[in-house]
């Protein structure tokens, strides 16, 4: 009797706990919603096509920057990617430096070398040239730069006083949309732990879609993008800070994705699935600054920091877990979804919500399916779980307003799926090779 007292009071207080969790997390959505209303967000100048990177140069250059500092990584600068920017600002007699030394998932120590070389350059402008991470690393040199503070001193929501230091994207992935964004992600030097900065003048002045560039990208990453660009869009329309405005953006990404990027998947040389994909990405951005993100990319930074995990892979190998969860409490809006984008037959329209959203999460599914993403995560360890269900539920609370607040119990719910279907194919493949 004593042993089922101290179980029920158990479930009580974590029942009062995850109460507590749900009012302070609804608070703050809704605190963000208004946040989101009355500051303004600016959407950067877009250039789309073949000459777009000509185009977004000559933007800058009347502007009267005179000394651009170029944000890249070493793969990229090897393979000459930046040259379809070098070689025009050298046509116009503009200099520049170039820093390629930004890493997968930027730490503080690869953003201060860059505002260090930036700042000793006497560089007047930044232009980023590369995917998510480069962008994240140069929106975070562009605002140090603009404040004269270290990285450090902006993580968190509406910390910097003064403008950034003017930046212009050319994004070589149709993935992050962080040319879109008014966020970046820094990964702590020793604990690999994600940090977040959010200001609305970290959006990039403009942005350069080149399909020319991006057509060269290797199909497995094409996909793990891709699959990052419909992370963004479906949680951008589950999310309770949905509007009208975020619907039409989240909307079309979603169907340019499910017709796209399976093309651009099997022929990296067509420039139309790449520059639509590119389109897709842009929107994907501009959905989810407003409107947010939720549990699939909470959990899947966290696959990111401790496995070492691309973070649209990541994304990837969690999306079916949380649209399973969340089927329920978004049905209406999932299946809503599914007419408005073509993804429902005509014979189907007439069905039940439940049918029709359960159809949306197959097609999603049987597109991770045919991109032959790796759903498996590698040393998975059960004792982690506690610490990523808590880092998770917290990136939750204090950022995203999704339809369904999780439990840390509930996350550890998914992780523990993940990690049997990661157990059981690795068995598999053993027994394959055997």
């Amino acid at each position: 009797m004593k042993t089922q007292n101290s179980i029920t009071k158990l479930v009580k207080n974590n029942s009062l706990q995850h109460a507590g969790y749900l009012a302070v997390a609804k608070t703050r959505a809704k605190v963000l919603k208004a946040v989101s209303y009355v500051i303004p967000i600016r959407r950067p100048m877009l250039f789309v096509g073949e000459t777009a990177c000509d185009e977004l140069c000559d933007m800058l250059i009347n502007e009267g920057n005179t000394n651009v500092f170029i944000v890249t990584d070493a793969v990229l600068n090897k393979l000459g990617i930046p040259a379809k920017v070098t070689d025009y600002l050298d046509a116009k007699n503009i200099s520049y430096h170039i820093y390629d030394g930004v890493t997968p998932d930027p730490t503080f120590k690869v953003v201060e070398e860059g505002l260090r070389q930036s700042i000793e350059a006497n560089c007047d402008s930044i232009v980023a040239i590369g995917g998510g991470s480069v962008i994240d690393a140069a929106k975070m040199i562009a605002m140090s730069q603009g404040n004269k503070c270290k990285p450090k001193q902006l993580i968190g929501i509406l910390k910097a006083r003064k403008p950034a230091t003017p930046l212009y994207c050319v994004p070589t992935t149709a993935g992050t949309g962080s040319e879109a964004t008014l966020g970046a992600v820094v990964s702590d030097d020793k604990t690999h732990q994600k940090a977040l900065s959010i200001d609305p003048r970290m959006v990039p002045l403009a942005a350069a879609i080149d399909p020319v560039i991006m057509k060269g990208m290797p199909a497995h990453i094409t996909a793990d993008t891709g699959i990052d660009v419909l992370t963004h869009a479906l949680e951008a329309w589950m999310s309770a800070n949905a509007s009208v405005e975020t619907d039409y953006y989240a909307a079309s990404a979603v169907k340019s994705v499910m017709h796209y990027l399976p093309l651009a998947y099997k022929d990296g040389g067509n420039l139309k699935a790449r520059e639509e994909m590119g389109i897709a990405a842009h929107y994907g951005g501009i959905a989810f600054n407003k409107a947010g993100l939720g549990y699939v990319h909470a959990i899947a930074h966290q696959l990111g920091a401790y496995y070492s995990i691309p973070h649209g892979r990541a994304n990837a190998i969690v999306l079916p877990y949380v649209l399973d969860v969340n089927r329920k409490a978004s049905k209406k809006r999932l299946a809503a979804l599914a007419k408005r984008t073509g993804m429902v037959q005509d014979g189907q329209a007439a069905n039940g919500d439940s049918e029709i959203a359960d159809h949306l999460i197959t097609q999603v599914k049987n597109l991770i399916a045919d991109l032959n993403i790796d759903p498996t995560v590698n040393g998975m360890q059960t004792s982690d779980f506690n610490d990523i269900a808590k880092a998770a539920a917290k990136e939750v609370s204090d950022t995203y307003a999704v339809p369904t607040y999780l439990s840390a119990a509930e996350i550890k719910e998914i992780l523990t799926k993940i990690k049997q279907a990661s157990d059981e194919r690795a068995d598999s493949n053993n027994e394959t090779a055997s």
